[in-house]
């Protein structure tokens, strides 16, 4: 197919798994390592299509440079899309996301985190290769019998439910939209959030970001949850509220944090930052708590996740060019993932 994809902020891991699916699809794919901004829009010149990330600025500014420069099609190779403005891509371009790489993925990450955390195995690491093998200070607890909150039943959630379910955990879940059969089957129990702070002595993150959902995780929040909680988020960054997250740190409120995302991320996650002061003070104080353990939005980072990353992509964009349904389309009108069969939109 000789459509040309402006590729932005493409990583080395990126160009490899894109290259190798595009094989079966064969669009002139150009990789740019520049982030998608007002600044570098111009850079799609040319091309029928944009390919960008989570980080990537996809405002009421670049809209416009896009629309002029004839691009319809903005593919999303990530499930996240509020840094899209709807309002200006409304009737302009399509855009279109890859809604389930990998469940399996993110929910083992944030079960690696629990792990890590609970048993300090990052501080032991870092411990014995200094030549110290004092355990002092690395005690953990059993996770057989503590209950788990999982707020977020969709796919990841289920599956971080099985990992946890295997650990002989009791599992508290919440979801806008609860799957009671599910919980019937897997013998878990759908609670209101207040409940599931109350009782959860860790609590995992996996809710789709939006005004309901942004800050979920704030001071009143916290003042509910158990002393000594642990508090995952491998979901989006703005689901916490970073500085009432630091604060019941300070007051031990919460015993441990593991976050794979953070609500200003987009400086620093992705980058080697290794040798330039971090000037984000929130981020600095995070990064200076011992039982606070950041990793750089990796959760999705497997193979079969970029595999199926890169197929469902290029696939989306295929399917514009054909004319056919877009299955993975973020629906203009409702300003979320349509689920309308009908080929067309709801508008």
């Amino acid at each position: 197919m000789n459509k040309k994809i402006a590729f932005f902020d493409a990583k080395p891991y990126d160009r490899l798994s894109f290259t190798e699916i595009n094989k079966n699809f064969e669009f002139d794919i150009t990789y740019l390592d520049a982030h998608l901004d007002k600044h570098t829009a111009h850079l799609a010149k040319d091309h029928d299509a944009v390919c960008a990330f989570v980080n990537d600025t996809i405002d009421k500014n670049v809209l416009t440079i896009l629309r002029d420069l004839n691009i319809k099609v903005i593919a999303l190779r990530c499930a996240g899309y509020n840094n899209v403005d709807f309002t200006s891509a409304y009737n302009n371009v399509h855009v279109v996301r890859v809604p389930a790489y990998s469940p399996y993925a993110v929910a083992e990450h944030a079960a690696a985190l629990m792990l890590s955390l609970n048993r300090k195995t990052h501080k032991a690491y870092s411990r014995t290769r200094d030549g110290n093998f004092s355990i002092n200070g690395l005690l953990g607890f059993d996770m057989h019998g503590k209950t788990a909150g999982i707020i977020g039943t969709g796919k990841i959630g289920k599956c971080l439910i099985e990992i946890l379910l295997g650990f002989g955990m009791k599992v508290l879940a919440y979801d806008a939209y609860p799957d009671n059969a599910y919980a019937k089957e897997k013998g878990i129990s759908y609670t209101s959030l207040d409940t599931l702070y109350e009782h959860a002595d860790i609590i995992s993150l996996h809710c789709p970001l939006n005004e309901e959902t942004t800050h979920m995780i704030n001071a009143t929040a916290i003042n509910k949850m158990k002393a000594g909680v642990m508090v995952i988020n491998t979901g989006r960054g703005a689901l916490v509220d970073t500085p009432a997250l630091i604060k019941g740190l300070k007051a031990k409120k919460v015993g441990a944090a593991g976050l794979d995302v953070y609500e200003e991320e987009s400086e620093y996650f992705f980058e080697d930052k290794s040798i330039e002061m971090i000037t984000d003070d929130v981020l600095a104080r995070l990064l200076t708590f011992p039982n606070v353990l950041v990793t750089s939005h990796q959760a999705f980072f497997t193979q079969e996740a970029l595999h199926n990353i890169a197929e469902t992509t290029l696939n989306n964009v295929k399917e514009f060019f054909d004319g056919g349904h877009l299955i993975n389309e973020v629906c203009y009108k409702c300003d979320k993932p349509c689920r309308k069969k009908e080929k067309k939109r709801c508008f």
